[in-house]
Parts: C-alpha cells; structure tokens; sequence
C-alpha cells in the first residue's frame, strides 16, 4: 500500500506556486485560444474542402477510358489530396495550432499537480507521467499528421490515381502521427479526469470547475466536443483560478493548505446559521447491544424458535 502524501508547510507552498503562478495562468490561458483555434480553423478548412462533383469518375467511365487505351482521369481523392498540397499554409495551420495548445496543457495540469500534493491530495504519481506522456505524444502526433498530409498532398504526381492517393493518406509517418495522437489523447484524458478529481477534493477547483474539468478530460476520448469548446473555457477559467482572480473566495489558493468543500447539510447549515434559524442537531443512530455483552441478538432468537 502506498504511503499517504503528507502537505507540506503552507508558507513554503505559497511561496513556490506564486514563482509560477503567472506564468501557469497564462499557459492556461494560452491552452485555452490555441486549442480552440486549432480546432475553429481546421474543421473550417475542412469544411471548405471542394467535393469536386462535377470531375469524379464513375466505373463505367474509367473502363470507357482504358478500352479507348486513354488514362483515367483523377479521382476525388486525387483531388483532395492535391488541393491540399496546395493550400498548404491553410491546412497545416489548423493542427500546428492544437498541437502547441497541448504542450501549454502539460504546463497548467503540471501545476495543479504540485498544487494539489502540496496540499495533502492524495494524487498518484502515474497522472504526472501521463501528462508528460500525453502532451507530447498529441502535440507531436497532430503535427505529424496535418503537415505531413500537407507534404504528401504536395507531392502527389499529377496522373496519380485514387489508389496512389489513398497510399499517401496511408503513410508510415502518417499511420505514426496518428497513433501518437490517439496515445495522446488517451493520456491526457486520464491525468485531467484525476487532476480534476483531487483538486476539487483539496479545494482547488469548485465542485463546478471539478466536474467540468472530469467532463473535459472525457472529450479527449468520446466525441463529444470536436471543437474543443469545453476544454477551452475550462483551461480559460483555470487561469483566473490560478492567479486567484475568481469571483468568490477559493479559500485553499490563499491558504496553502487542502480546504474541502462542504457537504450538502454542512453548507445548508451554514445558510440556516446565517439567516439566524435554529440548526438541528446531527441525528445520532441507536446504540446497538454486542453480542458479547448479555443481551440476545435476533440470529440467537430466531434459534431459540427453531428449538
């Protein structure tokens, strides 16, 4: 079993985070534009991608081309790809942009990290690994894919055929930056959803900003916010948590020490308190007799019927 991570003194956590706390805010705040961005500009790209309707190619034409011995026209996959090669700035722009919004991600979750064992969280240590591995694996494997899709696009022969450029979507650094993607992504999903969990626990997060940043960590996985709306603002509001400029107190920013939040009865007390009512007392359960002292529990009883 592990050990439990003690907190260490308040005045020496305060002391180390406001070293950086500027600098983790703006990386957050960074994290926040470049992945939207990103994401803004590439499914914009995309979505203007021309479908070439009027030069595809249909079976029975391509057969009527090499029985006259003429060569078959491009496909639309010819035509894509090689529209892509030259609009290279356009399409390679959208997933430079994600991929440096992920290494400012490693900044602000390494910082939460520290943050939240320095107060007592019991965070495990694999969830720094995962996003060192995480941010530089999706940061790599974006950039991999979209300029290298860009390159090949560019380099495609002009009579290539429809099989010449599925080859090229299908290349090895392609196939790389695609499986260093989704490694990324997995990565960075499961440090967020336990970043999230145990600063909320400490009193880093609000319960808000804790189920948001799990729900965020999630997004990386299951399709569910493609264009990164939910990240954005998440990291964006980090920021202001970090340099302590949220509009209600986070008592454990000021503190340096874990602040949990109250329960659901312990803050409808504190209401009641405020207000002036009577709080009612915490219900205490009966006492119940041992079975070593003289009383009869009722697995005795019913064995006294039985006989």
């Amino acid at each position: 079993m592990a050990e439990p991570i003690l907190p260490l003194p308040p005045a020496e956590t305060l002391a180390a985070e406001d070293a950086t706390r500027t600098r983790a805010a703006v990386s957050a705040w960074l994290a926040a534009i470049l992945t939207l961005a990103g994401a803004i500009i590439t499914g914009i790209t995309f979505g203007r991608l021309p479908d070439f309707e009027d030069r595809v190619v249909t079976i029975n034409d391509a057969l009527g081309q090499l029985a006259a011995g003429n060569s078959v026209p491009a496909g639309r996959a010819v035509l894509q790809l090689q529209y892509i090669g030259d609009h290279q700035l356009e399409y390679a722009i959208g997933p430079i942009l994600s991929a440096l919004g992920a290494l400012f991600i490693y900044v602000v979750l390494a910082f939460l990290f520290r943050a939240t064992r320095a107060r007592g969280g019991q965070l495990p240590t694999v969830a720094v690994i995962a996003i060192l591995i995480g941010a530089i694996a999706y940061a790599v494997g974006t950039a991999l894919v979209g300029v290298m899709r860009v390159v090949e696009g560019a380099n495609l022969a002009a009579d290539a055929t429809n099989a010449d450029a599925l080859d090229a979507i299908g290349s090895g650094p392609i196939v790389a930056g695609t499986i260093l993607q989704l490694l990324g992504s997995l990565s960075l999903g499961f440090a967020l959803v336990l970043v999230a969990l145990h600063a909320m626990r400490v009193g880093l997060l609000t319960r808000f900003m804790g189920i948001l940043g799990m729900i965020a960590g999630a997004t990386f996985v299951l399709p569910l916010d493609q264009q990164g709306i939910i990240r954005s603002f998440w990291f964006g509001a980090v920021g202001f948590l970090i340099l302590r400029r949220w509009p209600s107190e986070v008592p454990a920013w000021t503190t340096g020490s874990a602040e949990p939040w109250p329960s659901a009865r312990e803050a409808r007390d504190a209401r009641a308190a405020r207000r002036g009512e009577p709080v009612p007392a915490p219900e205490t359960p009966a006492p119940t007799l041992p079975s070593s002292t003289g009383g009869t529990t009722q697995g005795q009883r019913r064995k006294k019927r039985k006989k």
